[in-house]
């Protein structure tokens, strides 16, 4: 029970972490380059540096959920910062609740419910030198794609490539939960891990600049779902309580379906100047 109170507190903090750094990278002066850039920039803004903070904690509190539970669960209850951050946005920035937000948060609590009666704790097998060098060379790719980052004006390809570097650390952190903690500093894994987490934030900065900060997490978020999902049961030995394998790829259906729809949901210039006003 104690890991699942972890991950609530997770998806929190993740949720604060999207309001903060979606508002900082947008009043963000806009430049080409490959986003890391645009990282070393906002690393100077408060409020940036508040809602790193806040993925921060909430990368924390997901890596030791990770030791015992399965990445599906785990990935699906921190995208669920995206309802969380809906959520915010109705009782802080006065947004009506639409019907479909309102069916979609509904139907995403169910798929969290069913993914957690259905998860079954366990401990992720090593990986083998064949997965160690696939990741890496994922990340090598990622860092190519990133110096054409300031040809695109769209969020999406960004946004799927910070949703790639993110499934990167899941899957390393996945794996490094259940080391001592005294030798995660000289442990390979670790600096693969940090190289896709920085990847992954400054992609996402990228993709905050250009377009709403829902949709541009729901596309990140999703992409780390189904890659880090697929990748714990196939690889890394995640384990499905018996007779509930439906229930899981039910459950991961509906929450990535919600994510990705609350995400589409676009809102006003207006709303978004108040958030402006709220946090400036």
């Amino acid at each position: 029970m104690v890991a699942y109170g972890i991950l609530v507190v997770s998806a929190a903090l993740y949720a604060i972490g999207i309001v903060a750094q979606s508002v900082a990278a947008r009043r963000a002066v806009r430049e080409r380059g490959t986003g890391l850039g645009l990282l070393a920039r906002l690393a100077t803004d408060r409020l940036y540096l508040v809602g790193f903070a806040g993925q921060a904690g909430g990368f924390a509190f997901a890596f030791f959920a990770r030791e015992s539970l399965p990445l599906y669960l785990v990935q699906t209850a921190s995208a669920s910062a995206i309802g969380l951050a809906t959520l915010f946005g109705v009782v802080v920035l006065k947004w009506r609740v639409r019907i479909g937000e309102a069916l979609m948060l509904a139907l995403m609590a169910c798929g969290l419910i069913v993914l957690a009666g259905s998860s079954k704790p366990s401990v992720a097998q090593d990986f083998s030198p064949a997965t160690v060098l696939l990741l890496t060379a994922t990340l090598v790719a990622i860092g190519v794609v990133m110096t054409r980052l300031g040809r695109t004006d769209t969020f999406l390809l960004p946004a799927v490539l910070s949703g790639v570097s993110f499934a990167v650390v899941a899957i390393t952190s996945r794996v490094l939960a259940h080391e001592e903690v005294t030798s995660l500093p000289s442990n390979p894994l670790t600096g693969l891990m940090l190289a896709a987490a920085v990847l992954g934030q400054a992609s996402m900065a990228v993709a905050l600049q250009r377009g709403l900060a829902t949709a541009v997490v729901a596309t990140a978020d999703a992409t780390t779902i189904v890659l880090s999902s697929i990748t714990g049961i196939t690889v890394l030995g995640d384990q499905v309580a018996e007779g509930t394998g439906i229930w899981v790829v039910s459950g991961l259906t509906a929450v990535v379906v919600c994510v990705l729809v609350l995400g589409s949901q676009a809102r006003t210039t207006a709303a978004a100047t108040v958030v402006t006003e709220k946090t400036a």
